[in-house]
């Protein structure tokens, strides 16, 4: 009996290793009949908790194996299914629903009902109000429709409808944070039934929205906006309690004068998705709070795999400068190794969450709690979880428990509150103290602390937490920063504690980001192939008059750091991609921006040899060390000066470089001659390639409304 227990034992382990095996990528577009693509459709496995979201053009990805039913659901549409067969990709067009509802026309003398189809038209339900959309992520009132509720007249801004909610009054900014999925039903009055009922102030018209039970009914103020969803992105906000590290871009250098160019990897790529919270808002982006290097990285890049013993393949391009046409730009490219996941060490992690008073926003402690539930769903049985919050003080409301345990660490997540003073200090003291004592040799140790990053108790200077996480770094202990919420926003502490904790900074600006970040890269975000990785290159003086590192500045290093194992750099995790630019200007091309060289100084003269290196642009060098490595491995790589015409050039050096050039013109950067977008908009169409998530396509979007 034992050995029949044993032997069914193994064939499930078989069948489910088969049957894993079997598991590939869907991709596919959703639109409308039109052929209109519509974002924001949620594809789900049937009786699975995979889900997929449609990009902005449509476009979805998703996991899965043969025979799997697939459920295609979005508002006003009829849901639909496609069963997973031989083919990778599946298209699907949505049919609109029409839905028969009822409007209650009252006037003075009573109530009459009349039944009228309303057809949902894409993405918004139209039609029932001009004005109102109500989309998958939140209900909006557009100021920006010319259409009046009565009428054709136009609605001026000042002359908004009149919105009823579970038989509240709301202002136009609640009304547009309510959550679609509450909705039961949205009825409009006009003209003399609707001022009959509401008297003058109902003139434009009423807009009527019931939801499901009725959960806004009898709310005070306070207790509806407390209920109102999280993820309207058009709230208004005041930014100047923000806080950001002023810097200098870098300037142009000689190879004579200054021959070593010397960094630390930067895998961060927090100001891109803060920079795309202030445009989305329609607010002025703030210089210092961008910095090119994290926009160019938030990307990814058609690298090759490591083919060698080395964790990351060495990429390089050289070709025009699109905003300087005298010079050049050479591209450096790093892909970390793929690490299949269930080859991944197990995971020590702590999350280490800001409870305090300022957390109690709708974009800080309530998106917080829904992006790590993300990522709890990565998690292994082998991997363990425990939860560190700190507000006033710091305490510990999970102890370290089992990947496998969903359900446990979800509901600790859910009965999280804000409130108080915010202890930051003392809360990284217990994270780490907590991630030492379960210490894992050779896995993944790390403490994911979540917060806007105001501190206000005990340590809580940059310079304080700059020490404190130094420290802290000797533990073996990586940290990943996870950044929530605008207004009080503390972007220069954040950076600070990833750049000196070994670690990594992600802005979380909705939770599309969180499953990006904490779900669909996860690997990348939380597991780390190497660490302390530096970069040192040597120009040509034959080949090159000057050189210029494009962003990276808060990343610099002196050139007798790059064989110093003591000095801290930026880590690379499994697949990730880093790519850095340089902008050159050729021997024998005259230039604004080449400040007056030196004569030959007598005693730096070098010496003419028999081989004058004359095909070779810079020699660039890499060092890194392993996870849980002290001493570090030196790659060597040299650069022929060999370069492209721009049209010839790849699609991510086009890309790359459209991005950073958009970086540079809203840093108002002095260094560039051409700050058209226009031009911006067509190098990055040029490189528009393998975009099945839609980021680029997005991007592209942000300079338009950016013009």
């Amino acid at each position: 009996m034992k050995n029949v227990k044993l032997i069914s034992l193994a064939l499930s382990m078989l069948i489910c290793f088969v049957v894993t095996a079997q598991e590939k990528t869907i991709t596919g577009t959703i639109s409308d009949k039109s052929g209109q693509a519509l974002p924001g459709v949620n594809v789900q496995i049937q009786k699975t908790k995979k889900v997929a979201t449609t990009d902005f053009d449509g476009k979805y990805s998703i996991q899965a194996q043969k025979g799997d039913v697939l459920l295609f659901n979005f508002i006003g549409y009829k849901s639909h299914t496609e069963t997973v067969g031989d083919k990778n990709i599946i298209d699907v067009v949505l049919q609109e629903h029409n839905q028969s509802l009822q409007e209650v026309v009252v006037t003075a003398y009573g109530g009459s009902k009349k039944k009228r189809s309303v057809q949902a038209s894409s993405v918004m339900i139209q039609g029932r109000v001009a004005g109102v959309a109500v989309s998958s992520g939140y209900v909006q009132y557009d100021s920006n429709q010319n259409e009046a509720i009565r009428g054709t007249a136009p609605i001026l801004a000042k002359n908004e409808p009149l919105y009823i909610l579970d038989g509240i009054p709301v202002n136009a900014e609640q009304f547009a944070k309510i959550n679609p999925n509450d909705v039961q039903d949205v009825k409009v009055l006009k003209d003399k039934d609707a001022t009959a009922v509401y008297g003058n102030k109902a003139s434009n018209g009423v807009v009527i929205l019931e939801t499901k039970s009725g959960i806004y009914k009898n709310l005070t103020e306070t207790e509806l906006d407390a209920k109102l969803n999280i993820l309207h992105p058009n709230k208004p906000v005041v930014t100047n309690q923000e806080d950001y590290d002023a810097f200098v871009e870098n300037a142009f250098e000689s190879p004579k004068t200054a021959p070593l160019s010397t960094f630390s990897i930067d895998v961060d790529n927090a100001s891109y998705t803060n920079i795309r919270r202030f445009i989305n808002n329609g607010q002025a982006v703030p210089k210092d709070a961008v910095r090119v290097e994290e926009m160019v990285n938030f990307f990814k890049y058609n690298y090759p795999q490591p083919k060698n013993q080395h964790p990351f393949s060495i990429n390089t391009e050289l070709s025009d400068s699109p905003w300087n046409t005298k010079n050049q730009i050479l591209r450096i490219g790093l892909q970390g190794k793929n690490i299949a996941t269930e080859n991944l060490p197990a995971s020590n992690m702590v999350f280490l969450i800001d409870v305090s008073g300022s957390m109690g926003d709708d974009n800080k402690l309530p998106l917080l709690i829904q992006s790590m539930k993300i990522l709890v769903n990565e998690l292994r049985a082998k991997d363990n979880v425990a939860i560190v919050v700190y507000a006033g003080a710091a305490g510990m409301v999970l102890s370290p428990t089992s990947g496998d345990e969903k359900e446990t660490i979800i509901d600790a997540l859910e009965n999280l509150e804000a409130g108080g003073s915010t202890a930051g200090g003392e809360g990284i003291e217990l994270a780490y103290k907590v991630a030492t004592e379960n210490f894992i040799k050779g896995g993944n140790n790390r403490v994911i602390l979540a917060t806007d990053g105001d501190f206000n108790v005990g340590s809580s200077s940059n310079s304080d937490m700059e020490k404190l996480i130094e420290q802290k770094r000797k533990t073996g202990v990586f940290l990943t920063c996870l950044g929530y919420g605008m207004g009080n926003y503390k972007d220069s502490k954040m950076e600070t504690l990833a750049d000196k904790g070994n670690g990594n900074y992600a802005y979380i600006d909705n939770i599309q980001e969180a499953n990006r970040f904490l779900g669909k890269e996860f690997k990348g975000s939380m597991f780390a192939i190497a660490k302390d990785v530096k970069i040192q290159i040597e120009f040509n003086p034959k080949q090159v008059q000057a050189y210029r590192l494009i962003g990276y500045e808060n990343r610099k290093l002196r050139p007798e750091d790059f064989k110093n194992d003591a000095i801290d750099a930026g880590e690379l995790g499994s697949n990730h991609t880093v790519t850095a630019l340089y902008e050159i200007i050729p021997a024998g091309v005259e230039s604004d921006y080449l400040n007056q060289q030196p004569d030959a100084l007598k005693y730096t003269k070098v010496q003419e040899t028999g081989n004058n290196y004359s095909n070779e642009l810079a020699t660039i060098k890499f060092r890194y060390k392993k996870p849980d490595g002290d001493k570090s491995i030196e790659m060597v790589n040299v650069i022929e000066n060999k370069a492209v015409a721009l049209n010839k050039a790849s699609d991510d050096f086009k890309f790359s470089t459209a991005v950073a050039w958009f970086g540079l013109k809203l840093r108002d950067s002095k260094l560039i001659s051409n700050k058209s977008s226009d031009d911006i908009l067509k190098l990055a169409k040029q490189g528009l390639s393998k975009d099945s998530e839609g980021y680029k396509a997005e991007f592209i979007r942000l300079v338009q409304s950016a013009i």
